[in-house]
């Protein structure tokens, strides 16, 4: 999309504004610190705020303990190809965090699960954040007793690097709960848009255009199946797909959860003009009562189908 590149044109080229302390991180009180380092460990396992100012950095950090915000001014500062214990620009294992309007980009790692955001344990909010020309945009480890929430966020032309590794747009293991809204999500580069391996999600009033992807996948892969909620999306199926026969697909990976209160309703489908095969709009691998009703859905997507 013409307006990704702008964005990121205009950010690459400002160098960061710093505060009057000198340090480009600032955290409650006015302390500055030249690296996003020192400033997560100056909170520790405290709760604070860093606010970053404007500009393009190569930096990391490892978020240990505590409960920390990272915040700037939505599109105005860019994390460039920075990468912290080989897994992402941003690694969290505190009690929680919250990413708010930051740009992540090249998040490349030779195992092909580069981040923009790691996160291992605690609750995460990411809002007006973008996430693109990387691997993964977000990947968790395992926390049930967390959730994970997603607003107002870009996921573009993510997956699969060119030398062949990479992985998921959104790839959530075995979180409490995950909450994707108001987001938008395209031109993937393989892999699939969201994975999610946690038991409820809420996937809703969210845009999947796959008509520029490539080699992609599934837009929504609730691998070990989930309750919850898929509602008033709009998807648009590409046609350059490493797997064209399905968008939604529950428990394609075995069933450790129900999809017995699963609900996919009130979306819209359709396909892009050079997309010539036909489709499934919920591939149904679990078969324990998922709702599937008020969908809007184009010629040759089929609604439902058990596999």
């Amino acid at each position: 999309m013409r307006h990704i590149a702008a964005l990121l044109a205009a950010t690459l080229l400002a160098a960061p504004a710093l505060s009057q302390g000198g340090g480009p991180y600032q955290v409650e009180g006015g302390r500055t610190y030249s690296s996003l380092q020192d400033a997560v460990n100056a909170i520790g396992g405290g709760t604070g705020t860093i606010r970053i100012a404007p500009g393009r950095y190569r930096d990391c950090a490892v978020q240990e303990a505590g409960r920390i915000a990272f915040v700037a001014e939505p599109g105005k500062v860019v994390f460039d190809g920075a990468i912290c214990e080989g897994k992402a620009t941003l690694v969290l294992r505190g009690k929680g965090a919250k990413v708010d309007g930051i740009v992540f980009t090249r998040t490349f790692v030779p195992d092909g699960n580069g981040a923009g955001i790691r996160i291992e344990t605690g609750n995460l909010e990411v809002v007006n954040t973008m996430f693109v020309d990387g691997q993964c945009g977000i990947l968790s480890a395992e926390d049930p007793s967390s959730t994970i929430s997603v607003d107002k966020t870009t996921f573009a032309r993510l997956g699969k690097h060119p030398d062949g590794t990479g992985a998921h747009a959104l790839y959530i293991g075995n979180y409490g709960g995950l909450r994707v809204t108001r987001s938008r999500f395209e031109q993937g580069t393989g892999g699939h848009y969201v994975k999610s391996r946690a038991p409820r999600v809420e996937i809703v009033d969210n845009s999947f255009d796959d008509s520029r992807g490539h080699t992609t996948n599934y837009m929504i892969d609730l691998s070990n199946g989930a309750a919850g909620r898929i509602a008033d999306n709009s998807f648009v199926q590409g046609p350059d797909k490493e797997n064209y026969s399905t968008m939604i697909a529950v428990a394609a990976e075995g069933v450790h959860h129900s999809s017995r209160g699963l609900v996919v309703e009130n979306n819209r489908a359709s396909l892009a003009p050079t997309f010539k095969e036909s489709t499934t709009f919920v591939g149904d691998w679990a078969k324990d009562g998922v709702t599937v009703r008020g969908n809007i859905l184009a010629p040759r997507i089929k609604e439902y189908a058990t596999r």
